[in-house]
């Protein structure tokens, strides 16, 4: 279907920062590890965050569309091979309001359908948190499932762990794979990690280095919440899950007296160095949190241009 040379065209919706956008084009080193380059190429993504588009633009390439999804679809490639997007989760998530897809920001999952309804790609790929699979959630994954499996595609989902894929973070996410019916079925990828990075080897490096703004070394000033903000890393395990919405929560260093900073967040969360954030402290955070890390999408993406590439990764 596709050559080893050919590129393989993808739209990304609700890229936020884009993370899972340059885990599916590749080129870049973490931790020592390169993660060569794809045959993907983003031919047109879209987010809603003017903030997160700065920093898309100036580390990923001019094509995003900011602006809401309903609003932009109408400019958006009528061919593509693959639909990418982690839609919003807010309403699944553990610290949601329990809304489902019923909710005003997980029920723009419809608009990945919409999107997929119009392209007809080869594959899409949709990320989302390990709450949609749980039990008060049955009736959401179903229906999101069912849609797009009304569109004629073979659809699956599995429950990733995201530090046996080399993520230095305990991270727990859902990837909702659809293959159309001329494409062979996709093969998640297994495991690569026989032991985790551990928090140390992730972020030891950054123990003597002061606050630097241009490289996003920065951290919150919080004082210990009352509810999650007394958490400690542990220095020998992966760091903890990063969250979209973490000033008072963001974790404590293992042994520095302070809360890790943003570019310590963006290492747990497996970006390269020189991926920098366009934004201040809070907004940093919210775009590191609400990314899909850029070494499992990588892992993703090679396991997708397999089933494209007729075998060969």
């Amino acid at each position: 279907m596709t050559t080893k040379k050919q590129k393989i065209t993808v739209v990304s919706l609700f890229a936020g920062c884009g993370g899972m956008d340059l885990g599916f084009s590749g080129g870049f080193d973490f931790l020592g590890v390169h993660y060569a380059r794809t045959q993907f190429e983003i031919i047109w993504a879209n987010e809603l965050s003017g903030a997160a588009c700065r920093t898309y633009r100036k580390n990923i390439g001019q094509h995003i569309v900011e602006g809401d999804i309903w609003q932009a679809i109408s400019e958006m490639p009528k061919n593509a091979d693959v639909v990418i997007g982690g839609f919003p989760c807010q309403d699944i998530s553990v610290n949601g309001k329990g809304a489902g897809v019923d909710g005003k920001r997980s029920g723009l999952y419809r608009a990945m359908v919409e999107a997929v309804s119009r392209i007809q790609p080869k594959i899409f790929v949709a990320e989302n948190v390990k709450g949609l699979l749980m039990r008060h959630n049955a009736d959401s994954l179903q229906r999101v499932l069912s849609d797009f499996r009304a569109l004629g595609y073979e659809v699956g989902y599995r429950l990733y762990h995201a530090e046996d894929y080399g993520v230095p973070q305990t991270r727990e996410r859902v990837f909702i794979v659809g293959t159309r019916p001329d494409v062979s079925r996709f093969t998640p990828p297994e495991p690569v990690c026989d032991k985790h990075v551990t928090a140390r080897e992730a972020i030891g490096d950054l123990e003597a280095l002061t606050e630097d703004v241009s490289f996003n070394h920065i951290w919150s000033l919080a004082n210990k919440s009352a509810e999650q903000g007394n958490r400690k890393l542990k220095a020998e395990r992966p760091g903890y899950t990063i969250r979209a919405e973490c000033h008072g929560n963001i974790q404590f260093h293992y042994a520095l007296p302070r809360r890790i900073s943003m570019r310590e967040a963006a290492r747990f969360q497996s970006f390269p160095d020189n991926f920098r954030f366009e934004a201040k402290l809070r907004e940093t955070e919210r775009q590191v949190g609400n990314a899909v890390p850029p070494v499992m999408a990588w892992h993703i993406a090679k396991a997708i241009q397999a089933v494209l590439s007729g075998g060969a990764a």
